[in-house]
């Protein structure tokens, strides 16, 4: 009946949360069961832990002490309660703690059709098994480079279908000259990769998967797991098609400020509010920077060692895109020296020998 759950607060919190109790035995039946369940999240009372929130804690707490005494009506009153907020003071702040179809599309259509299924990754090394197929269908981690290609036209192929929207994994040269057409899904759905970016963005300033973990073992500090008010940080989105245009809407109604870079500007951006600013400006100004261009030659590596530099330390990078855009070891030392504070990624380079595996154990 319920599909899932997220629980930043459950009844008889008080026993557990802001301590760290791992090792410990959960003594309530119901919230043990809970933690058995996958598709239930439990954070440790964190949505208002951001320094944005505890600042302002802090500072109405202050003005709230400050408005009580303030209407002390003798001056000895006064100093009694003027160290009466001295002391209430710490212990105030100390209590915040400071932690995949085609066949089902064919009949639908009424077509019959012949089909042949591989379950081995399309390479140069098993392009025979297509042998007397007209068409072919690959996915992104199929290479369609150009010894595959030749290979697929001498044994019959003609044409060659994309279940996805990039292309970058097909000779279009190669191709071009075997009249090879090669059709894509450009639009499957912008909505999800959109709204998976900015699940990536929330679970890593949030640290959701770190408190995920945590409080399974019953690790309810707040330790290490501040996080910050998207509203009002500088968003910077390179490449706005459908998917990017809709991942700055999203932003926007975070109340972040969008900035974006294209070659060509999108009128559907244009109309949520983004500003269009060199790459240059993006590296220098975002809070966030999420990747959703194409894989060309132009855009390998766009960021990397000398546009990582030009970022703001802490700087927060997601890529739902193609794991090529970024220089991978540049990546990682910035990692370690904290110029980047945080990494989001849905693709990587050589992500090929891994997506759609399971790899347990290797």
């Amino acid at each position: 009946k319920v599909g899932a759950v997220g629980l930043d607060v459950f009844e008889g919190e008080g026993d557990y949360f802001y301590e760290d109790r791992s090792g410990a035995v959960i003594a309530d039946d119901a919230l043990a069961r809970l933690f058995t369940f996958p598709n239930v999240i439990i954070t440790g009372h964190q949505a208002y832990f951001t320094q944005e929130a505890l600042n302002n804690i802090a500072h109405t707490t202050m003005e709230n002490i400050q408005a009580y005494v303030s209407k002390s009506e003798t001056k000895n009153r006064q100093n009694r309660k003027h160290r009466r907020q001295e002391e209430h003071e710490d212990r105030l702040l100390l209590r915040a703690p400071i932690r995949h179809h085609v066949d089902d599309g064919h009949r639908a259509q009424g077509r019959r059709h012949a089909r042949a299924r591989a379950a081995n990754r399309l390479s140069v090394h098993n392009a025979q098994l297509a042998t007397d197929c007209e068409g072919i269908v690959i996915f992104v981690n199929d290479t369609a480079d150009e010894a595959a290609l030749r290979k697929l036209h001498a044994n019959g192929t003609r044409a060659l279908f994309l279940r996805c929207a990039g292309f970058d994994n097909v000779d279009l040269d190669i191709a071009a000259e075997l009249k090879m057409p090669v059709m894509r899904v450009p639009a499957y759905s912008p909505h999800a990769i959109a709204e998976h970016a900015a699940a990536l963005m929330m679970t890593l300033n949030r640290k959701i998967h770190r408190s995920f973990n945590r409080t399974r073992e019953l690790n309810f500090r707040l330790d290490g797991l501040l996080g910050f008010d998207l509203h009002g940080k500088t968003v910077g989105v390179v490449g706005t098609g459908k998917i990017g245009a809709l991942f700055a809407r999203i932003c926007g109604g975070f109340g972040c400020n969008v900035l974006a870079y294209d070659v060509v500007q999108s009128a559907e951006a244009l109309s949520y509010g983004v500003k269009y600013v060199s790459l240059d400006e993006i590296w220098a100004q975002s809070d966030v920077i999420s990747l959703h261009c194409p894989l060309f030659p132009s855009t390998r590596h766009v960021v990397n060692k000398e546009s990582i530099e030009k970022m703001k330390d802490g700087v927060m990078i997601i890529n739902t895109s193609r794991g090529g855009l970024i220089d991978t070891p540049a990546l990682v030392r910035s990692l370690k020296s904290k110029k980047v504070g945080a990494v989001g990624l849905d693709v990587f380079e050589g992500e090929g020998d891994y997506f759609y595996e399971d790899r347990s154990g290797a």
